[in-house]
C-alpha cells in the first residue's frame, strides 16, 4: 500500500442514520491526494508558483461498510494512471485495516490561468509516479491536528455561507 492519511471522523460529517454522508467522501479523498502530494515534495504552493492545478472530472465510489462518528480511519491513496491531460488515483477507506469505501477518481490537469486544460506537467507526474510500498503513515502533532481541525471548521462555514447564499439570492 501506498501513502495512507489518517482521518478522525468528526460530529458534522455524520448524518441522521448514524454514518458519515456520502458527500463528505470526496472531500476526505482530495485532503488526503493533498496529503499525498505534499508528502511527494509538492505542496500547493509550490504548485500555485508553477501554474499547476487539476480538477476532479469523473469519480466512481463504492461503499462496502458504514463509518461512525469518532472513527479513527485511513485514507489510501494510489495514484493508478497518468495520461497525457488526466490522470487516476485509486482512493480507500480503511478502518481496522478494513476497507470501508473504495473509489477511483479521474483528475484532469488546467492551467491556473483559466485556459483550460493542458497536460500532466512534470513536477506533478514525477509526484504520481514515486508512489509506492515505501511511504509510511505520516505522523502529526498535536498542533497540527488543531490546525487542520480548524481549517476543516472554517470550509464547512464557507460552504454553508455559500449555500445560504444560493437559497437567499434564489428565493
Amino acid at each position: 500500500m501506498g501513502y495512507v492519511h489518517p482521518w478522525h471522523v468528526r460530529y458534522y460529517e455524520v448524518d441522521q442514520q448514524g454514518v458519515v454522508f456520502n458527500g463528505w467522501y470526496l472531500s476526505w479523498f482530495d485532503e488526503a491526494l493533498s496529503g499525498f502530494l505534499r508528502h511527494q515534495g509538492l505542496p500547493v504552493s509550490v504548485m500555485e508558483a508553477r501554474d499547476i492545478d487539476y480538477m476532479l472530472v469523473r469519480s466512481e465510489i463504492d461503499w462496502h461498510a458504514g463509518v461512525g462518528y469518532e472513527d479513527e480511519v485511513s485514507i489510501a491513496v494510489e495514484p493508478a494512471r497518468i495520461g497525457n491531460t488526466s490522470f487516476d488515483v485509486r482512493f480507500s477507506v480503511l478502518r481496522d485495516s478494513k476497507v470501508t469505501c473504495s473509489a477511483t477518481i479521474v483528475y484532469v490537469s488546467i492551467s491556473r490561468t483559466g485556459s483550460g486544460k493542458q497536460p500532466v506537467p512534470e513536477l506533478l507526474r514525477q509526484a504520481l509516479a514515486l508512489s509506492g510500498p515505501c511511504l509510511t503513515v505520516p505522523s502529526y502533532s498535536s498542533a497540527q491536528v488543531r490546525r487542520d481541525r480548524d481549517y476543516s471548521k472554517k470550509i464547512l462555514m464557507l460552504h454553508i455561507t455559500i449555500h445560504l447564499f444560493r437559497w437567499y439570492c434564489l428565493e
